[in-house]
């Protein structure tokens, strides 16, 4: 996780952004704040190949956050069957790390195969809620761990997802980021989220990560990119 997220913070996508003013508290902003769900599909469940241990524990919490929002976002990874990500596809195990594209890949193992049970959403989540939908890791060279932009491609180009645009068209400033796994998707979705000029707070609480030891290094990682992160406890107000 650190040498992906330390690949992701030395290829700035933009000029520096205005720093912006912390908020002072967690009241919900129908028109400003939105909710992005990341990656809550079975495979990354217990039991899946790529299971997040207790992932499991935050669909329910993440469920009922969902019905505060007045725009909510979801992600799914939804991978072509061969896709590059995969330690099948080069002879490879599981968890080993490979150079590509200037970068560091972690291989994993084949998971959230379009159209399969394993890479839809998870029951527990309440799609009538969702208002964007993005689907990631479609391309079959390029992994995608962030909501707004793939992963570096054979270009030295991080493609954007278009979520930065759908999200400015409609007004909103700031991002609370939940799901999984909190040093990979979510940690990236969070950074970009920042990079692209809105706030982003992670919701500790409604996370679970692939390596919960490395803690220390997601969370300096966050605070070099000025991502906050906090208990969803602090969250006020937003029912529907």
């Amino acid at each position: 996780m650190t040498e992906q997220l330390h690949a992701q913070q030395q290829e700035p996508q933009q000029e520096p952004q205005q720093e912006i003013e912390q908020p002072e508290d967690f009241t919900i902003q129908p028109e400003t704040d939105a909710l992005l769900v990341v990656d809550m599909q079975p495979d990354f469940m217990p039991g899946g190949p790529l299971a997040v241990a207790e992932g499991d524990q935050i669909v329910s919490p993440i469920a009922a956050l969902m019905q505060r929002f007045s725009l909510v976002v979801a992600t799914q990874d939804w991978h072509p069957a061969q896709h590059i990500s995969f330690a099948s596809q080069h002879g490879r195990s599981p968890f080993d790390a490979i150079p590509l594209y200037g970068s560091t890949q972690t291989l994993w193992p084949d998971h959230c195969i379009a159209g399969t049970s394993g890479a839809a959403l998870h029951p527990g989540i309440p799609q009538d809620r969702i208002g964007i939908l993005v689907r990631k890791g479609t391309y079959r060279d390029i992994d995608s761990y962030s909501a707004f932009r793939e992963n570096t491609g054979p270009d030295g180009q991080r493609r954007t997802t278009g979520l930065s645009a759908m999200l400015s068209a409609r007004g909103v400033r700031r991002v609370f980021v939940c799901g999984l796994a909190r040093d990979f998707c979510v940690g990236w979705s969070a950074l970009d989220a920042q990079a692209e000029g809105l706030l982003a707070i992670v919701l500790d609480d409604l996370t679970r990560a692939v390596y919960p030891e490395r803690r220390a290094e997601t969370d300096a990682l966050f605070a070099q990119g000025n991502v906050l992160h906090r208990p969803s406890s602090l969250l006020k107000g937003g029912a529907l």
